[in-house]
C-alpha cells in the first residue's frame, strides 16, 4: 500500500463508502490552484454557473479539462492519487475517468444538492472512486457524504442542479432524493486543509452546504475507476456525455480516452528495477 493508506482507511472506505486522506495532494496545491484559475478564465464546453437569478455569490463548475490544462495533467500523473485510489478500491489498476472543478465564491448561499454520481455516468462497478480536494481551508462548506449509501439497493434519482428537473424519464428505476439531515442519516464531513482529500465511491450520496464564509471555496475532483468498471448504457444523455466514444455495454473504458494512470504490476517492476 501507499504510505498514506492504512488498513483503517480501507476498512472505513468499504463500510462507509467515503474516507478522508490527509495530505494526499499536499505537494500539488499550487498546481491545482493554477489549473483552476486557468479553467475559470477559459471555461470548457461543459462549464456551468449554478445560481438562479437573485441568488448571491457564484457557484462555478466545469469538467473534462485535463487534456487542455497542463497543471491538471501534471497533478493527475505525478501525485499519488491513482495508487491511493487503487489501494482503497482493492484494484490492481486505476484508470482516469475525468476531472471536475467546483468553486463557490464567498457569500454563496447555494448548496450542492444531494446526489450520487453513478447514475449520471456511463460506467458502473464496485471499484469506482472520486477524490474531492480543496485548495482553501474548509469548514461548513466541506463535502458531506452519507455513510453506507453506496450499498443502497436502488440508485437515487439524478436531477439537474439548476432547473431541478429529473435527468432521466424512468423515475421508477430510482429512489427519490432523500433529506439526510431530516431523516437522521449518518453524515460524514470533515474540516479540511488545502491538499486533504475525501475519497468516495461513485454511488455515495453526497452534497455540500453553501459558502457563507469570507474566503473562496475552490475544490478539485478527480474521478477514477478500477478493474471491474465497465461501460453501461443509460436511459438518456449522460454527464459527462463524451460524444462519439464508440463503446459497447460491457466494454472497459477505452484507454486512449481514459488512460490507466496506475497499474500495480508496473509499480512492482519499477520498484524491483530501482532496487537492482
Amino acid at each position: 500500500m501507499h504510505p498514506l493508506v492504512t488498513q483503517q482507511h480501507i476498512d472505513d472506505y468499504a463500510r462507509d463508502g467515503a474516507v478522508l486522506v490527509r495530505g494526499l495532494f499536499a505537494g500539488f496545491v499550487d498546481e491545482i490552484a493554477a489549473g483552476i484559475e486557468m479553467n475559470m478564465s477559459d471555461p470548457g464546453p461543459y462549464a456551468a454557473e449554478n445560481l438562479k437569478p437573485g441568488e448571491t455569490g457564484r457557484f462555478f463548475d466545469d469538467y473534462c479539462n485535463w487534456t487542455r490544462i497542463p497543471p491538471f495533467d501534471a497533478v493527475i500523473r505525478r501525485s499519488p492519487a491513482a495508487e491511493v485510489a487503487a489501494d482503497l478500491m482493492g484494484s490492481d489498476s486505476a484508470q482516469l475517468f475525468h476531472d471536475h472543478v467546483l468553486v463557490k465564491e464567498p457569500g454563496t448561499s447555494k448548496a450542492t444538492p444531494w446526489h450520487q454520481d453513478s447514475p449520471y455516468y456511463f460506467v458502473e462497478g464496485t471499484q469506482t472512486l472520486s477524490f474531492w480536494c480543496p485548495v482553501d481551508p474548509v469548514g461548513a462548506a466541506s463535502l458531506r457524504c452519507v455513510a453506507g449509501s453506496h450499498l443502497w439497493p436502488r440508485p437515487v434519482l439524478p436531477t439537474r442542479w439548476l432547473s431541478e428537473e429529473n435527468f432521466y424519464a424512468d423515475e421508477d428505476a430510482y429512489m427519490p432524493v432523500p433529506d439526510p439531515d431530516a431523516e437522521g442519516m449518518r453524515i460524514l464531513e470533515w474540516p479540511m486543509e488545502p491538499g486533504d482529500a475525501v475519497a468516495f465511491d461513485f454511488r455515495v450520496l453526497h452534497g455540500a452546504r453553501g459558502n457563507e464564509s469570507d474566503i473562496r471555496r475552490r475544490a478539485f475532483s478527480l474521478r477514477l475507476v478500477g478493474d471491474d468498471a465497465r461501460y453501461v448504457e443509460r436511459p438518456g444523455r449522460t454527464s459527462p456525455p463524451f460524444p462519439g466514444h464508440g463503446m459497447r455495454p460491457g466494454d472497459r473504458l477505452r484507454e486512449d480516452w481514459f488512460p490507466t494512470i496506475f497499474r500495480r504490476s508496473d509499480d512492482i517492476i519499477g520498484r524491483e528495477a530501482a532496487g537492482a
